[in-house]
């Protein structure tokens, strides 16, 4: 609440403090909490003042999309929203950092993820 009153809710910082926050809430399995930290504050603000390419931003996108994933409750809706976000942030990591870049890797992998879970979800259980 005091790094908000500081500095504002679209401040870089700002936003860290709340990525990390995010992070513990998705570590203690919130995933109602965190989805709606990242969703409905941390995206929003990092769009509107870093801009959706940034580093910061294509990040809390990962990050929603784990949630999003790793949520036990998850539907098959969420699994779609999930990779939609992700084939975005690849598709801006790549135009913006370059294929070679680390987190792009990260982004590529987590993609696959999602997919390996909606073909998962997709093959008929015996």
């Amino acid at each position: 609440d005091r790094v908000v009153a500081t500095l504002g809710v679209s401040h870089e910082d700002t936003i860290t403090v709340g990525s990390n926050i995010a992070s513990s809430l998705i570590k203690l399995e919130l995933w109602d909490d965190a989805k709606t930290l990242l969703g409905d504050q941390l995206l929003p603000a990092a769009r509107r003042s870093l801009g959706a390419d940034h580093d910061y931003t294509l990040d809390l996108n990962r990050q929603l999309a784990m949630a999003l994933l790793d949520d036990p409750r998850r539907t098959r809706g969420d699994l779609l929203e999930a990779e939609t976000i992700m084939q975005d942030v690849l598709q801006r990591r790549r135009r913006v950092f370059g294929r070679a870049h680390p987190n792009t890797h990260i982004a590529e992998r987590a993609l696959s993820e999602v997919r390996a879970q909606l073909a998962q979800e997709e093959t008929p259980h015996a």
